[in-house]
């Protein structure tokens, strides 16, 4: 396509397309646009040739670090040509970002800097740069057990038609990799169809895209529905070590699961079946393959599109499995048909929802299609043959015959239970239910039948064991000893090491089995290897890899609750977790024990507020294995029991599974519930705060506590006893594993019931009766457990559990009871002695600073607000405001209180701190409160007076510099080339050198370097603590929580902040503290703290950039400018708005007076300008003026690193570094500053050095640099040092509340504050954008040589060339310029002398051309751009008939370029192909260059051929040189050029 192509890129995700704008006539385009979507990269070319696409899935993106791609180049590829090769690169951001997700964007780097394309290429870590095409083949072979897709009615209507009952589906399989889509044929009507197809596509390996989707569908007329999804993760079915293996899998089952098999006409979770969400129901299993063939892309026999192909495949049962005779029968292919036995014993229904207790419930078990009700599958050989994995009668017999005999007469007529008798639940309490089982327990048990491949399931288990056992082992011997073995450890890691090498044996022992895949093998490969190096794994690692198998094989179990054949909850538990091995490694760990399972509600009815409730608990037993190891099936329950039968069995069937099992020994116990206090609970109520009450359970019983109204950070001290309880199984049994205990937490309500806040659970610690009640076990501690409400936190509560063994002697041997004693509360028991905490006396101390931005409550204003501090049932109420409007500080700054705490710092309640509003006739409104969860960081630790620093700081050199340079020049001994860079030096200069991004270093002189401001790379804030060092922010809360997961909503609950401050200590405080001279009892330990009231100050905001805006126009783009507010003031930079930019540098500073504390929250908006229609929010940031104010940071004004009286680098600050330095020094009562001689200064304890004898411009000796001196080492001095804030510039965030938690992009800005009562700061630093210089740059060709001869002659046949040459700068194709042409050149050679003039505007700074012109006619105004100087010559073989040849190019860059040879001769490839090495040239320095450059071109193979030369000369001078000496176009006046010979 050569090198004039107009290329846009066109970017998709999912169905979504966006645009660049176009770049005409190069091959290198140079955007700088920020994309927002980016998957497929096409460059539309006139009328659109597709060039290359590169594909990518947004979840590739999302797992980089900071969930972006950053300057990277993407390589191109033709997906119809893939012989071709690469088809060039684009270079691109990409980010995609959640909520809550900041894009953190590294700052700009220059564009010209020569980019490493092969390490910059747009790939995750670890994959190859060379990339090759490969065939990904997916074998579709058959499915089983499709549900009916239409309902009953629909049946009979069809069968009315056809005449004939036919299977009600007409399945199809559709796989989707890569953007790409292939079906199978449509199989008609057949819950069993055989496809035999394989799907073909072809990608790029290793692909970027991780997935392949497999979803069966049902075709309709009217619109196809998926029956089930099923997700193929290839790099579980593959490995990239050096010993790793090509994605590979089956040919194996794998289930698919989705909505319940209830036949509607609207199916409620249809969402469940294309793969969103848990599925609840099996759906079908679906036998396929997964190979990947890389392809040799030279054989000229391959296809070179990558559509996607379907073709028909070989009948499985013709494969052969591993060591298998060839045979006619699937099963082998697969592995052996085994029969298996499923068994599960229902020990306790529980806490069944109330809205379904008042109707009989039951519980159903299915395994795949076994069990359930609706199209279950009882018996093998039954004679409707609804058997759904064997092929034909002959197999089900042969089956049966084969399985062992003494079974076979015995299960001749076993029926599988799946469900247990109908029952109604009793009431528990006021929200749940229970089922009356007591001492019988339901069972139930099926029989079903899968293909045999257990050993995935039980290498699955081992490494779960091995992962879990080294965790164990790690955590504990990290967090005991870090890095220090001890015998135990070494013992236990080689008890670890003997597992692992077991595993190996057992692992081997099936390799060879019938149905073995190659993936079976390759992982158990790569699982060994991994086992070598597992010490250092730590488990995510090793589990990612080894322990999900993407090879299924006995689907997952589900229980559902039934009520009236409705099914209302279900769980879902993994076949794997329940399977039984006689080897006990392999077991699930969930095998033959009991277990407390919850049921939920099923797909989206399961989110929310309905999703937390608990449905049921159940506990419940579950054994599966293989029908003909079932003799221990019953071994884990609890002992003590006997089994009852099925009545319609005959005598003497001993190996019947019961139906019931009774219970005929138990244990009674009392459970004690100690419930001290929970915190930082869930707000449930409109106020912000909730009433709360927690509700115990425990087996079958429940309890509640009492109700504290209003408060997050409820204390009950109350003791539960749960008399009676009474628990089936043996005593010692029940020590070792007791159930567990729920504890809800629930809001009181007037009216309506009570809202749900959290669960927690517990587990109590027993005590049986022959035990002694004491240490170590006893009295248990209490503990904090966390609260959570769905998946995000709500509270912790502090409590403890004991259940105690009620033996012979009844309740009078337990450890006895203290009765009520306070007697207020009624028969409420407090928890005993020995748990509650140990208290002492504690003073609190409340600084009360003030109330900001608090909204209207019910349409009224808040107008005289006070605040109430509360804690542990004591407090203290501030002063009441008495016009928060006018004055929003509280007149009394300090106020104390006394409380009982416990000693234990981690259990000490929350301080409570609420707001009211104070209004007629003595009524109090609640504003807004804050719980402070944690009171740790206001504990208050006397300074230590014993150490003190007696060190020297060095002389800081930097800080001395400019006064040098400034003498030197009044001398008059300034070299010239140092006047020359001055004039380039501004503010930007110092900006960019402290960023060092922009390649300035060849430009700053000596006396720059200690002059750069820090950038920070986020806010202030961040840096200093939230410039909370004495002054804190609460924020207010009012309203209920919102719901959502990250609690996202919290923002809008705010309805305003208190300042102030807290210190707390222990009584009684030592007295040399009080003793000290200026201690004002008044002010506590908040002394020396300034006024608070109101103060006049001048606000100077500085705004330098904004960067990677959000765009807000159509196109791409925005039109920014700033907007500032300040209380009332508001300051609009409307007519500046600048075109068109995502990065726009606005360099603008804004005054603003204000008054603290009524206006202290300064906004900095940035909106996009719009013609017509109102200006839209791009986004804002909100600064805290007040605290940076009062800080001792001494936010006001930045420090400089030198001090200088004019120029760029001038003093800001109205206070000089000596005057800051005495008031520092003063307010924290320390001695200094002490100047002496040599330069020295002595402050406290400190010396400083500085340099000695500086003078100022007037030509006096001043100490300012002394001073700033020590103003910048402030942290090193004792008790009062800390770093003060130095001359800077800060990045905030721009947001949009539209747009919650994502960030709109960045700006870069900075704030100065002046008193209004000191004296007056200098003007405003100017920060205004750098305006471009113009030049013109002149380029003479001369002549041309060794051109390629295109055109044969008609008549002689002799090569020629008619040769011009072309020229343009980068950016402005609209002005390239043509030589006349040489024609019939016989040799390549060409004379010209013909000059080419080029005007442009050039920043100095940024190395970049700066163009301005409109984007299109339609465009409103014009738009700027910023491109690398880059000058372009092209040779042409010019045709009169026909469009003109291109033959070949240079490109030249005109800040570094290679020097031009001297003669033709020396002229070659090489210039071009080792740029790098050769040393380089720029134009700006040179100004006037002549020399030989040679023409290049790609040839059919991409590489780089010689395809001419050319003599050139380039001339730069500036405008004024141009004006001065003109020169004329070609060959014209003035200054013409000779006609060459």
């Amino acid at each position: 396509i050569g090198l004039n192509m107009d290329p846009v890129v066109c970017v998709e995700i999912g169905d979504d397309k966006k645009y660049t704008s176009m770049k005409e006539s190069t091959n290198c385009p140079y955007y700088n646009d920020f994309v927002l979507y980016v998957i497929h990269s096409k460059n539309l070319l006139r009328s659109g040739t597709l060039v290359g696409t590169f594909k990518m899935d947004v979840g590739t993106v999302y797992s980089q670090p900071e969930h972006q791609f950053y300057h990277k180049w993407a390589s191109l590829s033709d997906p119809d040509d893939i012989t071709a090769g690469c088809k060039g690169y684009i270079k691109c951001d990409i980010a995609v970002v959640g909520k809550g997700d900041n894009i953190k964007t590294p700052h700009k780097a220059n564009e010209t800097d020569e980019d490493d394309l092969e390490g910059n290429l747009l790939l995750p870590e670890g994959i190859p740069a060379e990339r090759q095409w490969a065939r990904f083949y997916v074998k579709i072979y058959r499915a089983e057990g499709l549900p009916k897709m239409n309902t009953s009615i629909m049946a009979n209507v069809k069968k009315a038609f056809i005449g004939e009952n036919r299977d009600l589906v007409d399945p199809y399989v559709q796989v989707q990799f890569a953007g790409q889509k292939g079906k199978t044929s449509v199989q008609k009507s057949s819950y069993e169809p055989i496809w035999n197809e394989q799907v073909i596509f072809t990608e790029l390996f290793p692909p970027l895209c991780k997935r392949l989707k497999v979803q069966i569908r049902d075709s309709d007329k009217v619109n196809d529905v998926a029956i089930g999804t099923h997700f193929i993760d290839l790099r579980k079915i593959s490995n990239d070590g050096d010993k790793g293996f090509l994605p590979t899998m089956g040919p194996a089952w794998v289930n698919m699961y989705g909505s319940t098999r209830q036949y509607t006409l609207m199916d409620e979770h249809q969402d469940l079946n294309d793969g969103l969400g848990e599925g609840v129901s099996f759906r079908a299993r679906l036998l396929l393959s997964v190979a990947v063939e890389i392809l040799d892309t030279t054989s000229p026999e391959i296809i070179s599109s990558t559509d996607v192909q379907v073709e028909c495949v070989s009948n499985i049962s013709e494969v052969r499995g591993p060591d298998c005779k060839k045979t006619s029968n699937i099963s082998f292919a697969t592995g052996k048909i085994e029969e298996f036995f499923l068994f599960g014993s229902f020990l306790e229904a529980t806490m069944i929802d109330r809205k379904i207790g008042d109707k009989p419930i039951s519980f159903e078990i299915t395994l795949g299609n076994y069990g359930n009700q609706i199209d279950g599958v009882s018996k093998p050989s039954s004679a409707k043959k609804k058997k759904k994995d064997a092929e034909n009668e002959e197999e089900e017999s042969e089956l049966i015959q084969n399985s062992s005999e003494d079974e076979a007469d015995e299960d001749r007529d076993l029926v599988s239970v799946s469900s247990t008798p109908v029952m109604k639940p009793v009431i528990t309490d006021r929200n749940y239910f229970h089922l009356p089982y007591f001492a019988k327990k339901p069972c139930v048990y099926i029989k079903s039948w899968w293909q045999d491949q257990r050993r995935r399931l039980y290498n699955s288990n081992m490494m779960d064991k091995i992962a879990d056992k080294l965790v164990s082992i790690l955590s504990e011997y990290y967090s005991r000893y870090l890095y220090v073995l001890v015998v135990e450890e070494v013992i236990e890691a080689l008890y670890f090491l003997v597992i692992s090498s077991r595993f190996v044996t057992l692992a081997n022992k099936d390799v060879n089995l019938a149905g073995r895949t190659k993936l079976d093998r390759e992982r158990l490969k790569s699982c060994m290897r991994e086992m070598v190096g597992f010490i250092f794994l730590t488990r995510n690692v090793f589990t990612s890899h080894c322990i999900t198998f993407p090879q299924h094989s006995i689907p997952d179990i589900f229980i559902w609750m039934m009520s009236n054949t409705k099914r209302i909850a279900y769980a879902r538990i993994p076949s794997k977790d329940i399977l039984y091995s006689i080897v006990d490694e392999e077991s699930g760990k969930d095998c033959g024990k009991v277990k407390a399972v919850f049921l939920k509600l099923p797909g989206k009815k399961g989110f929310g507020h309905a999703g937390w409730t608990v449905q049921a608990k159940l506990e419940l037993y579950l054994w599966l294995g293989l029908n003909k190891q079932r003799k221990d099936f019953l071994s884990g329950l609890p002992n003590g029991f006997e089994e009852i039968k099925a009545d319609k069995m005959g005598p003497g069937l001993n190996s019947v599974p019961p139906v019931s099992l009774v219970y005929n020994m138990k244990q009674v116990f009392q459970l004690r519930a100690h419930m001290y206090q929970a915190r930082s609970l869930f707000a449930a109520d409109s106020s912000g705060l909730s009433d709360p009450f927690a509700r115990v359970f425990f087996s079958t019983h429940s309890q509640v506590t009492e109700v504290l109204s209003e408060t997050l950070c409820p204390t009950w001290d109350q003791l539960l006893v749960f008399d009676d309880v009474e628990l089936f199984g043996e005593a010692s049994e029940l020590r070792d594993d007791p159930p567990i205990i729920v504890v809800e937490l629930y809001d009181q309500d007037t009216v309506g019931k009570a809202e749900f806040i959290g669960r927690t659970f517990a587990k109590p610690t027993i005590k049986m009766c022959e035990e002694h009640y004491g240490p170590p076990r006893f009295p248990p501690q209490l503990e904090y457990y966390q609260i959570y409400r769905g998946n995000c936190t709500a509270g912790e509560l502090l409590a403890a559990f004991e259940l105690l063994q009620i033996g012979q002697g009844g309740r009078a041997d337990l450890p006895p009871l203290e009765g009520p004693t306070d007697s207020e509360h009624g028969p409420i028991l407090p928890v005993p002695l020995g748990i509650r905490p140990v208290l002492s006396r504690y003073r609190i101390e409340v600084l009360f600073w003030g109330l900001r931005d608090l909204k209207r409550i019910n349409l009224a204003q808040v107008d005289r607000p006070r605040v109430d501090i509360e804690c542990a049932g004591r407090g203290v109420q501030s002063a009441l405001i008495q016009n928060y409007k006018k004055n929003p500080n509280f007149s009394t700054l300090v106020k104390w209180f006394e409380v009982d705490l416990p000693e234990n710092e981690l259990l000490h309640p929350p301080l409570n701190i609420r707001v009211v509003d104070c209004r007629a006739f003595g009524r109090y409104i609640l504003v807004g409160s804050h719980a402070v969860t944690s009171l740790r960081r206001f504990i208050y630790s006397a300074p230590d007076k014993t150490s003190n620093n007696w060190a020297t700081a060095g002389a800081d050199t930097d800080s001395f510099l400019i006064a040098r340079k400034k003498k030197k020049k009044k001398k008059g001994g300034v070299e010239e080339e140092d006047e020359t860079d001055e004039s380039v030096l501004d503010w930007w200069s110092k900006y960019f050198a402290s960023i060092e991004t922009l390649k300035e270093v060849c430009l700053v002189p000596s006396n720059l370097t200690g002059s750069s401001s820090l950038v920070y790379n986020k806010e202030l804030e961040s840096e200093y603590a939230n410039f909370e060092d004495w002054l804190h922010t609460f924020n207010l809360y009012r309203g209920k929580a919102g719901d959502d997961d990250e609690h996202a909503l919290d923002d809008d609950r705010i309805v305003g902040r208190f300042k102030g401050s807290l210190c707390m200590y222990k009584l009684p405080l030592s007295e040399e503290i009080t003793r000290e001279a200026g201690f004002d009892p008044n002010m506590g330990m908040f002394q020396s703290i300034p006024h608070n009231d109101p103060i006049n100050v001048l606000v100077r905001v500085y705004v330098v950039r904004a960067t990677d805006l959000h765009p807000a126009d159509i196109n791409g783009k925005a039109d920014p400018y700033v907007v500032i507010k300040l209380g009332k003031s508001e300051v609009k930079d409307k007519e500046n708005y600048i075109s068109k930019q995502l990065n726009p540098v606005f360099g603008k500073s804004f005054d603003i007076e204000a008054t603290f504390p009524m206006e202290s929250m300064l906004t900095v908006s940035v909106y996009d300008w719009d013609l017509v229609g109102t200006d839209d929010l791009i986004g804002e940031t909100k600064i805290d003026l007040e605290n940076r104010f009062y800080s001792k940071y001494r936010a006001t004004c930045g420090i400089s690193s030198n001090y200088s009286v004019h120029g760029y680098n001038v003093w800001r600050d109205p206070l000089k570094p000596s005057q800051i330095l005495t008031k520092l020094c003063k307010d924290g009562k320390i001695d200094g500053p002490h100047y002496g001689p040599g330069g020295k200064v002595k402050v406290a304890s400190r010396i400083f050095l500085g340099p000695t004898e500086i003078e100022d411009e007037n030509g006096t000796v001043t100490e300012e640099h002394l001073a700033l001196n020590v103003l910048n080492h402030w942290e090193e001095i004792p008790r009062v040092g800390c770093k003060l804030v130095p001359e800077h510039v800060e990045t905030r965030p721009l947001l949009n509340v539209d747009k919650p938690g994502i960030e709109q992009g960045r700006i870069e800005m900075w704030v100065d504050m002046f008193p209004m009562d000191m004296p007056a700061p200098g003007p405003a630093i100017d920060i205004s954008p750098r305006k471009p210089k113009r030049y013109e740059l002149r380029v003479i060709i001369w002549n041309t040589d060794e051109v390629i001869l295109e055109d044969d002659d008609y008549f002689t046949g002799e090569k020629s060339s008619d040769i011009f040459v072309r020229g343009w700068l980068k950016g402005q194709q609209e002005d390239k310029q043509d030589t006349d042409v040489h024609y019939h050149s016989l040799t390549g050679e060409g004379n010209f002398n013909w000059r080419f003039v080029y005007p442009f505007d050039y920043l100095m700074a940024e190395e970049k051309i700066v163009i301005s012109k409109k984007e299109s006619m339609f465009s409103w105004d014009e738009t700027e751009y910023k491109i690398p100087p880059r000058l372009t010559l092209q040779v042409w073989d010019a045709d009169h008939f026909s469009a003109d040849d291109f033959l070949g190019a240079i490109e030249l860059d005109l800040n570094r370029f290679p020097r031009g040879a001297k003669t033709a001769k020396q002229c070659s490839l090489n210039m071009i192909r080792n740029e790098h090495e050769l040393p380089t040239i720029s134009i700006f320095k040179q100004k006037r260059v002549k020399g030989w450059w040679p023409f290049v071109a790609r040839d059919e193979n991409d590489e780089m051929e010689l395809t001419g030369k050319v003599e050139a000369e380039l001339h730069l001078v500036t405008a004024e040189e141009a004006e001065k000496s003109p020169v004329g176009l070609g060959r014209n006046e003035p200054d013409p050029l000779e006609k060459p010979k």
